[in-house]
């Protein structure tokens, strides 16, 4: 076995150094070459080694990388060789998770690139004798068929080096790809029985904590009230509907995952029951749980008693796995990069812990090189999972989720699924078949996002996309090369034993067609006078204007839009494009289309209705055949149909049907939703065509999150470091109790019978002494140079180690354009979410690894962003974070603002800035600056920031002097500093 297995001869490497690029010859030189100098010659050099092509080939402004990749991507053998690991997109980010020693990460040149490939190479060929590396050899010798760069060193690495087929008793490259055949069977067991309700008392709770954290830990007094609060959300409920509900604030290094894991875990335990913690992103659930592995130290032990939930887009489904390998496969011995990224997924899939292919154990920058229409390909698709009709439901990934969560402790889902699965509980009834158990108990953690969450959960969209969707959902692919099942393929085996659903599942598909038909988006597009023509679209007079009821009403709610917004002085714009418009007052030409479609839609509901009525009837009379698997079909099968059909169905006539030319709400009424049609350009549409359709929102969202999830459950703990808006006004009793009204107000406790415990926990830092703020009052804010400028001098000023947050995307990479170049000329590498080729959770890996890089992002790095140490020491907003004036936000100030709707806007840019802020300190040890760029700051917005820290109003330069000054005092203990 070779010590040292070959690489390519002579391959260059490439990184980005020294606002130049550090470049390693084919002859074995280190030269320092610009963008220009590379693409002269890149086409005289052999196979060059880069890290993350997308984005080296964004860097030199070079188009994209065909598929396979040419180049060397060193990302794609860290794939092959460390499979379901993670690691930064970085030269030094890879040197740390292989091991390099630190001194040659400081300031890597391109010669390191050889030598981390020679690392990961050996990694595989000392592994080339255990039973994994015959699949690893049978996927090398099929990638490299497929043209892989790294095939022939791969091969030569795990010895099939000059070869011309694999020995007869190896593994074959066509049955390594199957993994599905290898995943272990998910085994069911009895159903937990409901959980008991015994209490956990606060001083248990702190007994605990001091447990989990062990000895030797920092004592932290906060942390530890807080843990006796939270253990009262665990108390037995009373009074059916009225839940223990817990508001706890907490501030940034309180340590409230652990306090609350505390009682979650002592109560689990005792009661037999799960606790449901629920937070915003997928990052931070994983977050928590790595926390909990102070609680359960053994992965083994952490596995059975923790679980991350998410729906059911976000993991591998094996049926669309096989359907895409066979179709890599039929093409042949060519060329084919979705074949390569397919072997990479069949080996992550045999080492991933749950099968998450967003936010999970799959590198986040592994979408970027293989195109995330791989990842979406083989993905669970909304509603199209066959359940026990599938040939891998019992390898099933998602299965086995589900089935470990019905035993958990502990599950850790998101804002959005924890309310859609209340929601459908609420629709299921009684319905034992659920995916999971009702929890009786929630940890709602970052809180303050629990209205925007339910907003989302809770509306209503009938637009060209969404119905297309269902039309897709439910006739399956029409002419089009895709592999879409319809609801008649979903059920074709039920059909073999209920043939009494063949009439209503045939009258429901006909019916079906009063939904968009293929091509909709064009059409519409295409016969707007005005509109079709600016797009180039020709309209032609003879073609029938449309060709269903669907979308004769889009044509309706487009004209609408397009009447009331083209050309108006306030131009009824949103960024990106978009337009908007309130439903009323209504012409009677929308009325009609409104009724026509409502008479369409019921003609659906119906035989849908009959369908799942004769499923349920089966499950009774056809008792004696029926075994579990095909019970747990047809409950599927039922679930499905009312989940992704009936209830949108049932959800858009009532708002159909109250559309009236002459119901325009009276003045001073406050409405229980806001109804108002979106034109707006999706992802995937053509130029010219906008999808455009009726929303519905609720006035006050959390309405239907208190009926739905808080009022069912026994307890309910909702905790932040934001629940509460201080408006600095004063430090009365009548000041706090506003407060917390509002803090009730928008996490929906106000709608339960009992009033909340309310509880607060000051951070623990010395933010007089760790922090700065400023405002800089000398930078024009509508001055794209003037505001690219004075990011690019704070950015130097820190020395990176900088996150710049923006408003609008369209500023952002305004920004970006024009500093990225001095920046890194200055060694200070700059990335950018809506740039970068890379998902947020890449780039927040860079930043935190990268103690010099700089990132530009929106409003999702503002929020749950955790980067510890001095890798982000400072935080640039380009301008107040004012609520974006919609009509959401008109109705919503007007009906909720308790009549003062200024008051409103500053609470929402208050909260924002907080959270803002909340990025920069993260310990103890930390030092940071936050700036402001908006010198029309109103001085009452300045109460966001967090006690002890004095907001200062300064020039640039000033403020960029004090900035390098109080960050370059590392020597001065922070004590000292304020």
């Amino acid at each position: 076995m070779p010590d040292t297995p070959p690489l390519p001869d002579s391959a260059p490497a490439i990184i980005p150094r020294h606002g130049a690029w550090s470049v390693l010859t084919p002859e074995g030189e280190i030269v320092s070459m610009t963008a220009a100098d590379i693409r002269r010659e890149l086409p005289q050099w052999p196979a060059l080694m880069v890290i993350h092509a997308p984005a080296t080939a964004r860097r030199l402004d070079l188009p994209p990388p065909p598929r396979p990749c040419p180049w060397l991507d060193l990302l794609e053998l860290f794939a092959f060789a460390l499979p379901a690991q993670g690691t930064p997109p970085t030269a030094r980010g890879l040197g740390m998770t292989l091991g390099i020693a630190e001194h040659r990460l400081d300031r890597p040149e391109a010669d390191l690139l050889p030598d981390l490939a020679f690392e990961m190479l050996r990694r595989i060929s000392r592994g080339r004798n255990t039973p994994e590396g015959g699949i690893k050899a049978a996927l090398a010798w099929r990638m490299r068929q497929a043209g892989w760069a790294w095939g022939p060193s791969v091969c030569a690495a795990l010895g099939l080096d000059g070869a011309d087929r694999l020995p007869a008793g190896m593994v074959q490259p066509n049955e390594a790809l199957k993994v599905w055949a290898r995943l272990p069977r998910w085994e069911d067991t009895a159903p937990r029985p409901a959980p008991a309700a015994q209490p956990v008392t606060g001083e248990e709770a702190r007994a605990h904590l001091r447990t989990i954290l062990g000895d030797g830990a920092e004592h932290r007094p906060a942390q530890e009230a807080f843990s006796h609060v939270a253990a009262q959300a665990f108390a037995p409920r009373t009074t059916q509907g009225d839940p223990h509900m817990v508001l706890a604030e907490a501030g940034t290094g309180t340590g409230k995952t652990l306090g609350y894991i505390a009682p979650a875990s002592i109560w689990s335990h005792r009661n037999g029951g799960a606790v449901w913690i629920s937070t915003y992103t997928r990052h931070l659930q994983r977050q928590i749980e790595s926390e909990l592995a102070r609680l359960f130290p053994d992965p083994a032990q952490r596995r059975s008693h923790v679980v991350v939930r998410k729906g059911r887009e976000n993991y591998l489904c094996l049926l669309n796995m096989e359907e895409s390998v066979n179709i890599a496969l039929s093409r042949g011995q060519a060329a084919d990069g979705s074949l390569i990224g397919l072997a990479l997924i069949a080996l992550w899939a045999a080492h991933t812990h749950d099968g998450d292919l967003s936010g999970g154990d799959l590198p986040g920058w592994f979408g970027d090189l293989f195109g995330r229409g791989l990842l979406t390909g083989i993905a669970d698709r909304r509603g199209e999972c066959i359940h026990g009709a599938c040939p891998h439901y019992q390898q099933c990934l998602v299965e086995h989720s589900i089935r470990r969560a019905r035993t958990a402790d502990l599950v850790i889902a998101n804002h959005a699924l924890v309310m859609s699965q209340a929601a459908w509980h609420a629709l299921d009834g009684s319905d034992t078949s659920n995916e999971d158990h009702t929890p009786t108990r929630y940890i709602m953690d970052e809180g303050h996002h629990i209205a925007q969450s339910a907003d989302s959960a809770f509306a209503l969209e009938l637009s060209g996309l969404e119905a297309a969707e269902l039309r897709r959902w439910l006739l399956g692919a029409e002419g089009a090369r895709s592999r879409a099942r319809g609801l008649r393929r979903r059920l074709e085996d039920l059909l073999v034993h209920i043939p009494r659903i063949e009439i209503p599942l045939d009258t429901a598909l006909m019916a079906a067609r009063a939904l968009p038909a293929p091509g909709w988006s064009a059409r519409l597009a295409a016969h707007d006078p005005v509109h079709g023509q600016q797009a180039g679209t020709p309209v032609v007079a003879d073609e029938p204007v449309l060709s269903n009821p669907t979308e004769l009403l889009l044509h309706e709610l487009r004209q609408q839009v397009l009447a009331r917004t083209q050309g108006s002085p306030e131009g009824g714009q949103r960024r990106g494009g978009d337009s908007e418009c309130d439903l009323h007052p209504m012409p009677e030409s929308l009325h009609l289309a409104a009724q026509g479609l409502e008479r369409a839609l019921r003609r659906l509901a119906e035989p849908l209705r009959t369908l799942v009525a004769r499923l349920d009837e089966a499950l009774d009379t056809e008792a004696e055949w029926l075994d579990t698997p095909m019970r747990e079909r047809i409950a599927a099968a039922i679930r499905s149909i009312r989940r992704r059909a009936l209830a949108r169905v049932d959800g858009w006539c009532p708002m159909l049907g109250g559309m009236r030319a002459d119901d325009t709400p009276p003045d001073g009424a406050t409405p229980q939703y806001i109804d108002y049609i979106r034109m707006d350009r999706r992802e995937g549409q053509n130029p010219g065509e906008r999808d455009v359709g009726l929303y519905r929102h609720w006035l006050d969202p959390t309405i239907p999150f208190a009926s739905v999830l808080a009022a069912p459950a026994h307890g309910v703990l909702i905790t932040s470091a934001t629940l509460r808006d201080e408006t600095g006004e004063d430090n009365t009793h009548d000041s706090a109790e506003r407060a917390w009204d509002a803090a009730e107000a928008r996490s929906g406790a106000i709608h339960l019978p009992s009033p909340a415990i309310r509880a607060s926990f000051p951070s623990p830092f010395d933010y007089a002494a760790q922090s700065r703020a400023y405002i800089i009052n000398d930078v024009a804010h509508d001055d794209p140079a003037a505001l690219a400028g004075a990011y690019r001098t704070l950015f130097m000023a820190s020395g990176g180690g900088a996150l710049g947050l923006f408003t609008a995307i369209s500023r952002l990479r305004e920004v970006y354009r024009r500093i990225v170049t001095p920046l890194e000329a200055a060694d200070l590498p700059l990335f950018a979410q809506h740039v970068d080729p890379m998902d947020n959770a890449t780039l927040v890996d860079i930043l935190r690894s990268e103690r010099n890089a700089c990132l530009l992002g929106t409003d999702a790095m503002r929020d749950g962003v955790d980067v510890p140490g001095d890798a982000l020491r400072l935080v640039a907003f380009e301008r107040v974070p004012w609520p974006r004036p919609d009509i959401l936000h008109r109705e919503r100030r007007i009906h909720l603002s308790g009549g003062a709707p200024g008051r409103y806007d500053d609470m929402i840019a208050r909260l924002r800035l907080r959270q803002a802020f909340g990025r920069l300190i993260r310990s103890r040890q930390d030092r940071g600056v936050f700036v402001l760029l908006d010198r029309r700051t109103p001085s009452r917005l300045l109460s966001a920031f967090p006690e002890g820290v004095m907001v200062r109003r300064l020039s640039l330069s000033a403020a960029a002097r004090e900035i390098t000054g109080f960050l370059h005092a590392q020597d001065t203990p922070a004590s000292q500093l304020s």
